[in-house]
């Protein structure tokens, strides 16, 4: 055997923690996935986690089993899944946002990590940051924070901006709550914002008939639905010459014009470390909820020229990404 491959194999025995000397004879500890959307939506940052969790000797198939699960944006879905998962006992659940009441509901037992939530002291998911206590801890991400940001860099992007239509899942709670802070900056920067509700894959086509002549552009409030369907909602606002702007990269990435906020894949990998410490021995109501500590600007060239707009030098020298 070469000692690279010695090494290899010695690093990924010694990853075993003391937690799995308690399972059964030939069980691996397990982690239990549950995305709010589809697979595909899903897979860049479930494949960032698991990256992640071989970095830390993690190797799935060989010291850990992943059972993966999609609720395929049915939220009534959600409680059956989580239960699925909990009669499966799994060792640690990782979720987000919207999925992470029902898993709570369904066990208080085992360890519920959300690698992405908006509020969870407000949602009383957690104690406090500092101090989660029970049985979950995550990241959390103040999306709502970085809305008059956003604003601006439309703004700049677009100037003639005076009517702003705000599509939000309002099946959602996040997203509605992001709605409500866009309406509130918008008023308070002379824009007039205009709400744009939708509720099914279906509603997206319905909701751009006639959108060009009531908004100048579009502020999108991101959940599952809208993720799922991003490639759909930003080609039909292209064809209705609508600027739009986004909370995260995958967006701008599926011909979106513009997103700034918080890296959700840096989010997903950093939600790897957590499961490692809980597969470890660690308690979540000791590991404190963290803030995220990356952003990114990025801007879609080919659709900036398919709207017909000048992006300046300055703007395109901020980008921490410009897709062209």
């Amino acid at each position: 055997m070469k000692r690279r491959e010695f090494i290899t194999l010695f690093g990924g025995a010694a990853a075993w923690p003391l937690a799995a000397s308690a399972q059964q004879p030939g069980k691996l500890p397990t982690i239990g996935y549950l995305g709010p959307g589809g697979r595909e939506a899903d897979r860049q940052r479930v494949d960032a986690f698991i990256n992640r969790l071989r970095e830390l000797g993690w190797i799935e198939g060989r010291n850990v089993a992943i059972e993966q699960r999609w609720a395929d944006n049915h939220a009534e879905r959600f409680f059956e899944i989580a239960d699925n998962l909990v009669q499966r006992k799994v060792d640690v659940i990782v979720t987000m946002g919207s999925v992470v009441p029902a898993v709570k509901r369904a066990t208080s037992a085992i360890p519920i990590i959300f690698a992405v939530d908006a509020d969870p002291v407000g949602r009383g998911l957690v104690a406090s940051l500092a101090r989660p206590g029970g049985n979950i801890t995550g990241l959390s991400v103040q999306s709502v924070e970085l809305v008059g940001k956003r604003l601006e860099l439309l703004r700049e992007i677009a100037p003639g901006v005076r009517r702003l239509g705000v599509l939000a899942n309002d099946g959602f709670s996040g997203a509605m709550q992001e709605a409500a802070t866009v309406q509130a900056e918008a008023d308070a920067l002379g824009i007039a914002p205009v709400p744009v509700a939708i509720r099914r894959k279906e509603d997206i086509a319905r909701i751009f008939e006639g959108l060009k002549t009531r908004v100048d552009a579009l502020y999108v409030c991101g959940d599952p639905l809208v993720s799922t369907n991003r490639y759909q909602i930003n080609v039909l606002a292209v064809g209705t010459r609508l600027p739009t702007i986004h909370s995260t990269r995958e967006y701008a990435e599926a011909y979106g014009l513009v997103s700034y906020g918080v890296s959700y894949l840096d989010l997903f990998r950093r939600s790897a470390d957590y499961v490692d410490k809980v597969l470890r021995g660690a308690k979540p109501a000791d590991l404190p909820v963290e803030q995220p500590t990356k952003f990114e600007l990025v801007i879609n060239m080919t659709t900036a020229r398919a709207l017909g707009l000048k992006i300046s030098e300055s703007f395109l020298l901020r980008a921490d990404e410009v897709i062209e």
